[in-house]
């Protein structure tokens, strides 16, 4: 287990250098990047002066090695648009967008696990008709227009709830639903389709010719064979969200991580660009571990030695 541990860990540090020199040359596709942190009436002594200030007159490899230095210490410049440097910038949004993907994926699942096992459990009814037409639709309906459908309706139109911003109870309520329509429809097929596979197996008949009553056979021994799969999709969908679920964070004005990329992105900060792909980098590979980890206690024939 240990060396499994310290293997993965090395990917992680590798996964990581390579995310920062994919970005670090994509920085130069837009052109100088000195011109570009400048207005478009910036004179040629404007730019050299930015350009000896960001060190863009050293040759490449020596901007790229201190680069790379600065990033192992986690310093990743000034943010041009934010006060302070750039990684505090993007470790103060994490909260906001780690409170929103946990909420999110309690709900998700909280919903979406009942409803796939209730809905293999009772295949061909027309509960499981209605649960695969629910999900069908939860998985095709854009974020985007659902956000600003419930917008519209519970916060213009009724004024029960908050247009955005971040604060009580309430402000959670349209974020999470838009995340969790998406997330909750793709946990719900996943655990219907898993549970239908486990279902047909000889234990699970022998299970049943016991005596045992259907609810243990379907939470206690069904669901835990097939959550390998719903730990491999909660894996993937905990750190998407956790590197920024951008389209919700933007209709609902939520002061995340997403949001302050993509603003990044468009204002040319490039140094909190950088941080926040470090970041995500991190908590990619960190998952990818935990996940791995997870099997071993979810199903004891799972071993690393």
């Amino acid at each position: 287990m240990q060396r499994y541990i310290l293997v993965r860990v090395s990917q992680l540090i590798v996964v990581v250098f390579l995310a920062l020199t994919v970005v670090f040359f994509m920085q130069f596709l837009a052109g100088c990047p000195a011109a570009l942190h400048l207005p478009l009436d910036a004179t040629p002594e404007d730019i050299q002066e930015m350009r000896e200030r960001m060190g863009l007159d050293d040759p490449l490899p020596v901007q790229y090695v201190r680069f790379i230095f600065r990033a192992a210490q986690g310093d990743f410049g000034a943010s041009l648009r934010h006060p302070g440097d750039a990684m505090p910038t993007v470790l103060s949004r994490v909260p906001a967008t780690a409170h929103l993907a946990v909420v999110g994926l309690v709900v998700s699942l909280g919903v979406a696990v009942p409803v796939g096992v209730v809905s293999a459990a009772k295949h061909h009814s027309i509960f499981d008709r209605v649960g695969i037409i629910v999900t069908v639709l939860g998985q095709a309906i854009p974020g985007f227009w659902l956000g600003l459908m419930l917008m519209l309706f519970f916060s213009v139109q009724m004024g029960w709830l908050p247009t955005g911003g971040r604060g009580g109870w309430e402000h959670f309520i349209l974020p999470v639903i838009t995340l969790t329509a998406f997330y909750a429809a793709r946990f719900a097929r996943l655990s219907r389709s898993t549970m239908l596979d486990v279902l047909g197996s000889d234990y699970i008949r022998t299970a049943r010719a016991k005596g045992l009553s259907e609810s243990k056979v379907n939470y206690k021994h069904a669901l835990r064979n097939a959550s390998i799969s719903i730990l491999t999709l909660l894996g993937l969908q905990l750190r998407q969200l956790l590197g920024g679920a951008v389209v919700t964070e933007t209709i609902f004005y939520w002061p995340g991580l997403g949001r302050l990329m993509l603003q990044s992105l468009l204002n040319r900060d490039f140094s909190v660009v950088f941080a926040g792909v470090a970041f995500i980098a991190v908590i990619t590979a960190t998952m990818n571990l935990l996940v791995d980890l997870a099997y071993a206690w979810v199903d004891p024939r799972v071993r690393y030695d």
